[in-house]
């Protein structure tokens, strides 16, 4: 880890974007660094547009930065947030936990509602009891069919 700067970025948008505390994580294949917004006149500025703007201060494609964790300051204004800008898409997928990656559409989404998964898991166990039970003979002795 290296490279502690700041890097002022002013835009015609209306608002500022300042970079702090970025670090070469070359361990994970990455650059991260927080990132300092600063929007007067403006509710909030979009991920997608702090996106594009990271890619092209630090000559990476949009696709390769993960914008997150943005918090507005109380009076507004002024925001703050984590940046990773990563070498290729394939560390992205191999370092990134599964659901920032649902978020970027690259893993696919869940299905079922939790009561269905719950009720499939007490099935499958109650199954494995009563193959057990039948390996040793006990529900036979009773005159039980296991199923």
């Amino acid at each position: 880890m290296s490279a502690r700067f700041r890097l002022y970025i002013n835009m015609d948008g209306g608002y500022t974007l300042r970079t702090r505390k970025v670090m070469t994580n070359k361990l994970l294949h990455r650059l991260q660094m927080v990132i300092d917004v600063i929007h007067p006149n403006l509710g909030g500025v979009s991920g997608e547009k702090l996106k594009e703007r990271l890619a092209k201060t630090y000559k990476s494609k949009p696709e390769n930065v993960i914008v997150y964790g943005m918090r507005t300051v109380f009076g507004g204004s002024r925001s703050t947030g984590f940046a990773l800008i990563y070498d290729s898409r394939d560390f992205i997928k191999k370092y990134q936990p599964k659901y920032s990656l649902r978020r970027l559409g690259l893993e696919p989404a869940r299905t079922g509602s939790k009561k269905q998964k719950k009720e499939l898991k007490n099935k499958r166990k109650k199954k494995a009891w009563m193959d057990f039970f039948l390996g040793l003979g006990l529900l036979a002795a009773y005159g039980r069919r296991g199923g």
